[in-house]
């Protein structure tokens, strides 16, 4: 459930290909016979287009009486197309025909309800839209697609992502104003699952009634898993209840179940193959909005922070870079991270009393120039993917179950010792940013910059970057060279940088609050302090977490951490599972100290 490392500088960098091209035909209601009364429909038909491939959205709407079962049909104009894998409909093809018929669980339509469902493509030649779709037979609309010019074909690794199209549809609550900042004046959830995890460690009372995130790492812990080492017994319901039992005025919940999970690493791989973007929507982000959409819950406001530790991948650890893995260029050359992303945004920010906020990894990730606008781009092209717009975002987290420093005090990038500047130390390694609150702070305003509501916040995740005890330094370090200068006043105390699990001599950081600072809408515990960022050797289980040798405190390191050693804690069990002595080093070390 945690990984979060990639240290990618500007030598480091991949190219950003070109954008798809993004097609929509128009909503036509055509008048029907009198024997076909009872069905009327509305189809709108929008494909992303890259060499060879494609991926449709198809949107139907019913128009007419209440469906029990349907087929759509429509007809491709060219021999070369073909339909290859397709979500929420079982799709099957016949020389140029088409069709694609209900799924069990979506073929009772209400009148005015509307379906969204597609799939990817192939083509030769050409890959013209269909002009004329029929559900049960009748003709629902004509007319010809529209398609936008374009200045030159799109690149072969271009990443793959859907064009706006209605948001997926589902129960939702009475939108109602939504307040700038969700944590602003109301009190936050205490997780009683982790509260009596942190009281059962000597001391831990003094922390445990902070609030921290509920993290669904995997379909079964929407309900609930009792057997289970690393989620709990309460399901996405019962915290919502025990929410309203609370009197707590807002809840988080991690969203975190993408198709090729963690691509770049191995603590966190999830239960979803890279292909499995349709059974992402139907049977994990529906169920949750379905849950958070019931209007007992509409005067409570749901957070929910956004596919941990995924976009980020889609640039740095992929096209040939010295972090790229197969698994990174799969799940960009599919689109399952951009379109998953986005039809999560969609389908939750349908809901009035839902708040979501993407990852944006942290400054020892992203704060290089080479990666800073690539990343701001592609977290824009996720916003407004598979239906839905950046009016779905409330803003973004940084340092998510991270160790970055909040604030550096006692060296800043613009320093320079001997002639040398501080972005040439070993520590900062070239990039822009020396800690957490100068990188939100400078990444929210390139946000705003590619597109985002100017509007937007900022999360910082303190629950592990406070850095306090003796090992705190309280001044500069010496000028006698610029390594000694940073090494010896930097708060943060890794090793490297690049070092990401369970992480020897942390300590808990600023308690969550609201507004601490200009742009950031809050601090926060979402990675609750205690729980594992994954095993220090392979332990054997059966909720998809595997083995990174990053968690290993004999490992010696590679490329992406300097060749160093880990810095991980021994002992440890697998991500997501509680981890006693993790979490008495964090209150030992926390910054404020604990009384």
């Amino acid at each position: 459930m945690n990984m979060w490392r990639r240290l990618s500088g500007s030598r480091r960098a991949v190219a950003l290909s070109g954008a798809g091209v993004l097609v929509a035909g128009g909503l036509v209601a055509l008048p029907v016979t009198a024997a076909q009364a009872a069905t009327q429909c509305e189809v709108s038909y929008s494909t992303n287009d890259w060499p060879g491939g494609f991926t449709a959205s198809v949107t139907i709407k019913n128009v007419g009486d209440a469906l029990n079962g349907w087929t759509l049909g429509f007809t491709f104009p060219d021999s070369g197309q073909r339909v290859g894998q397709g979500w929420a409909a079982r799709w099957a093809q016949s020389g140029q025909e088409v069709s694609a018929q209900n799924e069990s669980w979506n073929g009772a339509v209400a009148s005015g309800a509307t379906l969204s469902l597609g799939f990817n493509g192939s083509w030769s030649g050409s890959n013209p839209k269909p002009t004329s779709f029929t559900l049960n037979g009748t003709v629902c609309n004509g007319g010809t697609p529209t398609t936008p010019p374009t200045s030159s074909s799109p690149s072969p690794t271009t990443t793959p992502t859907a064009s706006p199209t209605p948001s997926p549809t589902g129960p939702t609550t009475p939108p109602g104003p939504k307040v700038d900042n969700p944590y602003a004046g109301v009190r936050g959830y205490v997780n009683p699952e982790w509260k009596a995890k942190a009281e059962s460690v000597a001391g831990g009372n003094r922390v445990s009634n902070n609030p921290t995130a509920v993290w669904l790492d995997r379909i079964a812990a929407i309900n609930g898993t009792p057997d289970s080492s690393s989620n709990g017994a309460m399901g996405v319901r019962d915290h919502l209840d025990e929410a309203l039992r609370q009197g707590a005025g807002y809840i988080q919940f991690v969203i975190y179940n993408l198709p090729g999970r963690d691509c770049a690493a191995l603590a966190s791989n999830g239960e979803l193959g890279p292909n499995e973007l349709p059974k992402y929507k139907s049977d994990y982000i529906d169920p949750i909005a379905a849950i958070q959409a019931d209007p007992k819950y509409k005067d409570l406001r749901i957070v929910n922070i956004i596919e941990i530790d995924s976009i980020p991948n889609l640039h740095t650890n992929t096209g040939g870079s010295p972090g790229a893995t197969a698994m990174c260029d799969t799940v960009k050359a599919n689109g399952a991270y951009i379109n998953g992303v986005g039809y999560a945004l969609a389908k939750l920010g349908a809901i009035g009393n839902v708040y979501n906020y993407i990852d944006a990894a942290h400054h020892g990730w992203i704060g290089w120039d080479s990666n800073f606008s690539p990343v701001a781009t592609l977290l824009h092209q996720a916003a407004i993917a598979s239906g839905s717009t950046v009016d779905n975002v409330t803003g973004f987290i940084v340092n998510t179950a991270n160790y970055s420093a909040l604030k550096e005090p006692y060296f800043k990038v613009t320093d320079t010792v001997n002639g040398q500047m501080v972005r040439q130390s070993k520590w900062v390694d070239w990039n822009f940013y020396v800690d957490e609150l100068s990188f939100a702070q400078a990444f929210r305003q390139e946000l705003i910059s590619k597109g985002f509501r100017n509007n937007i916040g900022m999360l910082i995740d303190t629950s592990r970057n406070g850095w306090g005890g003796s090992a705190r330094p309280t001044g500069p370090g010496p000028m006698t060279n610029v390594d000694a200068y940073v090494n010896g006043g930097r708060i943060d105390r890794r090793i490297h940088a690049g070092n990401w699990c369970n992480q020897a001599g942390a300590g808990l950081g600023e308690r969550p609050r609201a507004n601490p600072e200009p742009g950031i809408d809050a601090y926060v515990w979402v990675k609750p302090p205690g729980e594992s960022d994954g095993s220090s050797t392979a332990i054997p289980n059966d909720e998809g977490k595997g083995f990174d040798r990053m968690c290993d405190p004999t490992y010696t390191g590679n490329a992406r951490n300097g060749y160093s050693m880990t810095g991980a804690l021994p002992n440890a069990p697998i991500s997501g599972a509680w981890f006693p002595a993790q979490f008495a080093q964090l209150m030992q070390n926390a910054y404020p100290a604990l009384s």
